[in-house]
């Protein structure tokens, strides 16, 4: 392939370019094409975001090194099978043709192919017949989302032997971090400050600096709480509220509750995001709606949910499903409303008309949270958003607030220090046919769960109060348009805050307006909105409640809240909501 052939690749081959590019390569995309031709490195590690476009990037090195003759082959290792395809299929149209059914048993592929596209599973079966094609001829290995290359001791050792006489070693990954010290194969680690062996990369291009590109959409995240009420296996029946202060098991188990698809949580919930996705088709006509499931039993079951609000069925993928490929591609391509899938449809997986998202799923890593929500994220056109609807749980609370944070792997830090162990990271990835375990370590079963807004997350924003579903307060952000700019987004999201402020003052105008609550049970209902409130900053920040209790006495003046009165307690709470809503 020539050079001139390869320098007109589409910015986001191989869909159609975001708003902002010409026909060549973008900014990033360009400039670390030439931080990589200066160094001419054999090893070359480049983290970017989600949909940015490392596809079109690691093809135009591939190519070049091609026409130059340094290399002879191309080897792609990726996460699943799906990605395989996907890569030969991008590399088809830029004409390096790639075989993505390569098997171990066959030794070798035809002479048509100028490489093969292989899982890091693969590698680990048959490292030493990998290497002895690696060194058949001088080879590019371009190693996509390469911190799978951590997984296992056994995945890690495999990449090692197979392809370290390569010529050249390209690593991709969105996430460079991992839920464990298991060093990822040809990873440079320089000490920090506290003594952790930190990963370098060689190029690096984050969320922010791609969403004031428009190389990327900005997401907005609509949080829901709700009331569930569940029985135990010793008969007790507990109620407990997301987005208040629980227990460790009260959570896991009012979680559970939320995703039960016998319950009202997730219906509501599907239906909410169903109308968003309405109102985004009116500016993104192809749009669709992702619910990403626990289970194949839970899958199903909103499917069947998704029809009954639609009219019309969701797209079931399953990755035990010889068909799950070929499923996933005509979604793609198609104009369907909506498709379900278990955890696979996490990571890599290109389908850019995907713009409102429903992450129904028990699985809190960060790691696994970005890439999730890092399949909403690409961009086609200027002012196209996505939203994500999810559960106000606290950890997903925090990783939503923090989208912009930029992460390194780390070796031997603090095993707490920064939430990745919450869960490996191929344990979440591992697709279930039956529902997760979550608190099952104190069984229940579902008697209740329904769904209340709480608020939206924005740039590291909160907006919005509590409304009932179907509610005007509710309608306000369901119903942000769908093309917006960033900084129309925020704007739009404050003025709807505010605008809501104003209404409930307007409609309070004295204390005797407050529903028909005993004293006690009004009290009750304000400390335990401040409660949750202070339990969500105190995510966000890392400050201690009682350090967040103390600011807001000084900020707002009173006792503390045990003594404080139902204005100063109401005080407290527009303060810690005004914090919310600016940036820190």
């Amino acid at each position: 392939m020539s050079v001139s052939a390869a320098s007109h690749l589409s910015p986001s081959y191989p869909d159609r370019a975001a708003w902002g590019t010409a026909t060549k390569l973008r900014a990033w995309q360009q400039e670390a094409f030439d931080l990589y031709l200066q160094r001419e490195p054999r090893d070359f590690l480049t983290v970017a975001t989600p949909g940015a476009g490392k596809t079109t990037y690691a093809l135009r090195i591939a190519s070049e090194l091609l026409t130059r003759g340094i290399i002879k082959a191309v080897t792609i290792v990726t996460p699943t099978e799906h990605l395989k395809r996907q890569w030969a299929d991008a590399a088809a149209r830029v004409g390096i043709g790639i075989d993505p059914e390569f098997k171990n048993s066959q030794g070798a592929t035809s002479r048509d192919y100028i490489g093969v596209a292989i899982t890091y599973a693969q590698v680990s079966m048959h490292p030493a017949l990998h290497r002895a094609r690696t060194e058949a001829r001088k080879t590019l290995v371009i190693f996509d989302e390469i911190h799978h290359a951590g997984d296992a001791k056994s995945w890690g050792d495999g990449v090692r032997e197979a392809f370290e006489p390569a010529t050249r070693r390209l690593g991709l990954t969105g996430t460079p971090f991992r839920s464990d010290d298991s060093p990822i194969p040809f990873v440079s680690y320089v000490e920090d400050a506290e003594g952790a062996m930190r990963s370098a990369s060689d190029y690096s291009y984050g969320y922010g600096p791609a969403l004031a590109d428009g190389v990327v959409r900005p997401v907005i995240f609509l949080a829901y709480s709700g009331e569930m009420k569940w029985r135990t296996r010793a008969g007790d029946e507990i109620t407990a509220t997301l987005g208040t202060p629980l227990t460790k098991d009260q959570l896991s188990q009012a979680w559970r509750a939320a995703l039960d698809p016998k319950g009202d949580w997730i219906r509501q919930v599907i239906h909410a995001a169903d109308r968003r996705l309405t109102e985004v088709r009116r500016g993104m006509p192809d749009a669709g709606g992702l619910v990403i499931a626990s289970d194949h039993e839970s899958a199903r079951a909103y499917a069947r949910h998704i029809r009954t609000v639609t009219g019309e069925g969701a797209q079931v993928v399953l990755s035990d499903d010889p068909g799950a490929s070929k499923k996933i591609k005509d979604f793609a391509g198609s104009e369907a409303r909506w498709l379900v899938a278990v955890r696979m449809v996490s990571e890599g997986v290109d389908i850019p008309r995907l713009a409102v998202g429903v992450y129904a799923t028990s699985i809190s890593t960060p790691l696994f949270f970005a890439q999730a929500v890092g399949r909403f994220v690409r961009a086609r056109k200027r002012g196209e958003t996505a939203s994500v609807f999810l559960p106000s749980v606290p950890l997903l609370m925090g990783l939503a607030s923090e989208m912009e944070a930029e992460r390194d792997h780390v070796l031997g830090r603090r095993r707490d220090e920064d939430g990745l162990d919450d869960l490996l990271l191929e344990q979440a990835q591992q697709e279930k046919k039956q529902p997760d375990a979550l608190g099952d370590e104190l069984p229940f079963q579902t008697l209740e769960a329904s769904a209340t807004f709480d608020r939206v997350l924005f740039d590291g924003g909160e907006f919005g109060t509590a409304a009932a579903p179907g509610s005007p307060e509710e309608e306000d952000f369901i119903g942000l348009p769908g093309l917006l700019e960033p900084d129309q987004v925020a704007s739009l999201l404050r003025k709807r805050q505010a605008d809501q402020q104003a209404a409930k003052r307007k409609v309070k105008p004295a204390e005797d307006s407050e529903p028909a609550l005993a004293p006690h049970e009004l009290m009750h209902e304000l400390r335990k909105e401040l409660n949750g409130l202070v339990g969500a900053w105190n995510h966000r920040t890392g400050q201690p409640h009682g350090v967040i209790h103390a600011e807001l006495r000084r900020s707002c003046g009173g006792p503390a809240i045990a003594q404080a009165s139902a204005e100063q307690i109401r005080e407290r709470i527009a303060m810690i909501r005004k914090w919310a809503t600016q940036r820190k």
